[in-house]
């Protein structure tokens, strides 16, 4: 019988200790960034009737866009070599 069609799967790569911190604190900022666009549009903060109430809404968008953004890019693997020698 022949191998020709059949490739050798390489073994998973493991993660070092540096590569899960990285991994794990970018999803935590990703979820920060989010919830904290979320409490600005919700008004948690009570901002309604102060003058600076136009922040809360621009302040809002640019966090959820921003999480959004660093989500895409966490998933993706996009800056993720940076830095780290091959």
């Amino acid at each position: 019988m022949s191998n020709e069609g059949k490739e050798k799967k390489e073994p998973a790569k493991r993660m070092s200790g540096a590569q899960m911190s990285r991994t794990i604190f970018g999803i935590f900022m990703i979820v920060i960034y989010v919830g904290m666009g979320i409490l600005f549009l919700i008004d948690f903060f009570n901002w309604e009737t102060a003058p600076w109430g136009w922040l809360r809404w621009v302040a809002g968008f640019g966090l959820i866009i921003y999480g959004i953004w660093r989500a895409y890019r966490q998933f993706a693997g996009i800056d993720r070599n940076i830095g780290d020698e091959d």
